[in-house]
């Protein structure tokens, strides 16, 4: 049996981008701006199976009121077998360490489940929430 272990850090910018690859994902971040984007996260928790990155989210926050947790990745060969579960109660934990009010997350299409297991629930259709699409070119 193979052990996870599990660290609050950012992810080297190559093992993100091969996980983000990995779970079919796209981005076109890269380089400086792949890097800023790490940096500004608030927390981040990787899982790595040796020195290979299995599954990463991390928390972009205020650190008092707002929390977004957004990029939990997990690997498909490591999916169903508590990884992205362990991910996401480290991320929730320290948004409560940390007395958020209000922490939120993105779900990509079909993932609604596994996060209203945890306890996530859709935003009602009459709550306040808007978005605006749109797609920015590297600089």
């Amino acid at each position: 049996m193979t052990t996870i272990a599990y660290r609050e850090e950012l992810p080297r910018p190559e093992d993100f981008l091969r996980l983000f690859d990995a779970a079919g994902w796209r981005t076109d971040a890269a380089g400086e701006r792949l890097e800023r984007a790490l940096a500004a996260s608030w927390h981040a928790v990787c899982a790595y199976e040796g020195e290979r990155l299995v599954g990463m989210g991390r928390t972009i926050s205020d650190g008092a009121i707002h929390a977004l947790i957004v990029d939990v990745i997990v690997d498909p060969a490591w999916q169903a077998r508590g990884v992205g579960r362990e991910i996401m109660r480290r991320l929730v934990a320290r948004c409560e360490e940390a007395g958020i009010e209000m922490t939120q997350l993105f779900a990509a299409d079909g993932k609604a489940p596994f996060y209203e297991r945890l306890g996530f629930g859709a935003r009602p259709v009459a709550a306040p929430g808007m978005e605006l699409p749109h797609r920015m070119t590297p600089r």
